[in-house]
């Protein structure tokens, strides 16, 4: 049998006390929010637009702005800033020209994003037996401003401001787990991305998986399925929920 068996499953999942969720994606719908908001902001200045490509490319550049910070060739950034600068280069890329205010009010789209239809309900099962909270790099402000719009029942945020780490840095994992007193096997990532899972598989926590097919459009081509024997592989988060709640006797513990 590997590690990572059956069986090991059992025994990793029965340890969890908390359960931490990626964000942008596994949780909410970042493309059509950001997608609504850019067309809103090309509808206002009579911009013909293709508001999706838009939200592609100002997407594009999440991951290039975070890897400089990772490997220290700059110290690190909230991610609402990295955001703001991504929105001014992808602006100037689309020739739409808007005032500072209005680049301001467009970049808070990431605060104002949808939670897939399972979500909400999902997060509410879960939170009967789990302390349940975002593990993302979105820093404090978007996530608890995110929360609100969202109506997400998180116990705590964790923000990439508060571990100082990008994921999937493995002090990401290391510092979140710390924050809330617990050993990394007491914390369970969810996610719909498998690079994600991987990472905090490596830190010691246990692993969710649930595939978001259109998180990147009708074209999605990656992370369409698990690519790990991830300790839970579920349909949505009202699956992943019933798996952790109800589940077998052999995961049933006291709540916390």
């Amino acid at each position: 049998m590997t590690p990572y068996g059956p069986q090991r499953a059992v025994t990793r999942i029965a340890r969890v006390q908390v359960v931490l969720f990626d964000t942008f994606g596994t949780v909410v719908d970042w493309r059509s929010g950001v997608t609504a908001s850019v067309q809103q902001t090309a509808d206002i200045h009579h911009v013909p637009l293709d508001a999706a490509a838009f939200a592609d490319a100002w997407r594009a550049k999440y991951e290039p702005s975070m890897r400089r910070i990772r490997t220290g060739d700059r110290p690190f950034t909230r991610l609402s800033r990295l955001h703001r600068e991504n929105l001014t280069a992808t602006l100037a890329e689309f020739g739409l020209d808007i005032t500072p205010n209005e680049v301001d009010r467009l970049n808070h789209a990431w605060q104002r994003l949808a939670p897939w239809p399972d979500s909400v309900e999902g997060l509410r099962l879960l939170k009967q037996r789990y302390i349940i909270g975002p593990l993302s790099n979105g820093d404090t402000a978007l996530l608890t401003r995110m929360a609100k719009y969202a109506s997400l029942p998180w116990d705590v945020i964790i923000g990439a401001d508060l571990t100082r780490r990008y994921k999937p840095h493995p002090e990401a994992y290391f510092r979140a787990a710390a924050i809330l007193d617990l050993a990394p096997s007491a914390v369970m990532l969810v996610a719909a991305h498998n690079y994600d899972l991987a990472a905090a598989r490596q830190a010691g926590l246990a692993t969710g998986f649930i595939a978001r097919p259109t998180e990147h459009g009708p074209g999605q081509k990656t992370d369409l399925q698990a690519e790990a024997d991830w300790d839970i592989v579920a349909e949505d988060l009202m699956d992943l929920g019933q798996q952790l709640t109800v589940g077998s006797p052999d995961l049933a513990r006291p709540k916390p």
